[in-house]
């Protein structure tokens, strides 16, 4: 562990001006100076003009790509967002309720959607159910409730032809690189994969609770 001096102390950039020398001051550190960095606060390190940020973690994906790691016990403050309303005016003011029911729904509909791709491919086939045949065989390729299949229609010397079919699946993050693997091993190309943003379901739990908290 590096003895750092008042001629060369511990360099931390941040953009939490009190958060930051508050908590280094209260574990009981010494000889740090501060500074603010333009930017992604992650590079400050690499760029040597840093020994450590203090900065908003969400997954800890940035720190891993920029070679850093969190310090055990580092934790200045936990948080989250929070949605507070009144519950008379929930119920009194016209059209509040229908825009929480809307609130509601984008973030869980968001939130549903973190870390989802979305895998669309080509795959010639004889007919639908045997290209879905195919596709379930695979174990990462079920998608939500299974595989959109459709007709891809080409134009040929013998006129318009069906002899392709467009799939489309939706696939976690970490089974993104396998459910590719597994296309193309059953005859899948033009693979293409694109995030997710939003995905809605039938009805938002959250909204079903709160409607029972209002007692409607």
């Amino acid at each position: 562990m590096p003895q750092w001096t008042a001629e060369k102390p511990l360099r931390v950039a941040t953009g939490f001006t009190y958060l930051g020398p508050k908590f280094l001051k209260e574990s009981g550190l010494q000889h740090v100076e501060f500074s603010t960095a333009d930017g992604a606060l992650e590079a400050a390190p690499a760029m040597g003009i840093a020994d450590a940020i203090v900065d908003l973690v969400s997954s800890g994906t940035t720190l891993k790509e920029n070679n850093l790691k969190e310090i055990e016990g580092g934790v200045l403050l936990e948080s989250q967002a929070v949605l507070v309303a009144s519950k008379k005016s929930l119920l009194q003011r016209k059209g509040l309720l229908d825009t929480t029911h809307e609130i509601l729904e984008r973030f869980e509909a968001h939130l549903r959607a973190l870390g989802q791709f979305t895998v669309v491919a080509n795959m010639r086939g004889s007919n639908a159910d045997e290209v879905a045949e195919r596709i379930l065989s695979q174990p990462s390729l079920s998608g939500l409730q299974g595989p959109t299949i459709s007709p891809v229609f080409r134009k040929s010397d013998s006129g318009v032809k069906a002899d392709y079919y467009a799939i489309v699946i939706c696939v976690p993050k970490k089974l993104l690189y396998k459910s590719v693997q597994q296309l193309r091993a059953i005859g899948g190309s033009g693979v293409l994969v694109s995030p997710l943003t939003y995905i809605f379901d039938e009805e938002t739990p959250r909204w079903r609770e709160l409607l029972s908290k209002l007692g409607l």
